[in-house]
């Protein structure tokens, strides 16, 4: 249970007051996260991603980077250990369960105090306990027991992963009773694979550990090599993040992008490679 709301305020001014000059963003960018070791690629909790039309955020065991599209400049601001990233609209935000924080990871500095939390989603901070925020500290509807995973699916609505079920958070009900690892959001939703998915009206992008898969109409129907990482949807473009912090985009029928800035349009070539400096 959350304590008293008066209490409460002010313990959140007190710790964003004494965590803000430490967790607050900086404009240096950092080095990259740690190379990939064996068992990260199938591992949901040290290796997440989030993806919006605004960039790409992820974290790799404790590393938070931000990239935005359309240029992808990495940034990875020095902060505590984080263990979960979302975007809330074109805010990137990161947990860092130490301090109890939400904190922005770019842009104008924020920090929401969020005490004991599990995990994100596009439009609340998740207790262990169930509890939630908004990203104005503000409480909002839970759900009964800890999550370990959290999205906003294409509904709206969001979707935990939770004791092995997957639940909407706005009614309890279980949409999926025996979840896999990873949790996405859908068109229509949230579903779970054993794989890093992505899913838009085209099928479905999945990361096998040396391929990049297009899943559609019960086959694939495309594939390129590809490491360990997780993929995601931006502006309508399939793109990646491997642990390492490399960035590649495609199109939906997987071909590689790069994108001409001064030109304002994008063009097929070799697909593009940012590495976190």
């Amino acid at each position: 249970m959350l304590p008293p709301r008066l209490p409460f305020r002010i313990l959140a001014c007190a710790l964003a007051a004494a965590f803000l000059s430490a967790c607050a963003p900086t404009s240096s960018q950092g080095t990259a996260p740690a190379a990939a070791v064996p068992g990260l690629h199938g591992d949901p909790q040290r290796f997440r991603a989030a993806f919006s039309d605004a960039g790409v955020a992820w974290v790799v065991d404790g590393r938070a980077c931000v990239a935005r599209a359309p240029g992808y400049r990495v940034t990875c601001p020095k902060l505590p250990p984080a263990s979960d990233v979302a975007w809330q609209g074109e805010t990137a935000w990161a947990l860092l369960p130490g301090p109890g924080l939400a904190v922005t990871l770019d842009l104008a500095p924020r920090s929401v105090v969020a005490g004991a939390a599990a995990a994100l989603s596009s439009t609340r901070i998740y207790r262990r306990d169930g509890s939630t925020l908004s990203y104005d500290g503000e409480p909002g509807r839970g759900i009964a027991g800890r999550p370990q995973s959290a999205v906003t699916g294409g509904d709206g609505q969001d979707y935990v992963w939770l004791a092995g079920q997957v639940r909407r958070v706005s009614d309890g009900v279980v949409t999926e009773r025996q979840a896999r690892s990873f949790l996405y959001p859908t068109p229509a939703g949230a579903a779970t694979a054993w794989l890093p998915t992505a899913a838009d009206r085209f099928g479905e992008y999945r990361l096998t550990g040396s391929a990049l898969e297009h899943f559609a109409a019960g086959q694939v129907v495309a594939r390129v090599p590809h490491g360990a990482g997780r993929v995601g949807l931006v502006q309508g473009e399939v793109v990646t993040v491997s642990p390492a912090g490399e960035l590649r985009r495609f199109a939906a029928d997987l071909r590689p992008l790069l994108r001409l800035p001064a030109a304002g349009h994008s063009v097929l070539a070799a697909a593009p490679h940012v590495r976190v400096p």
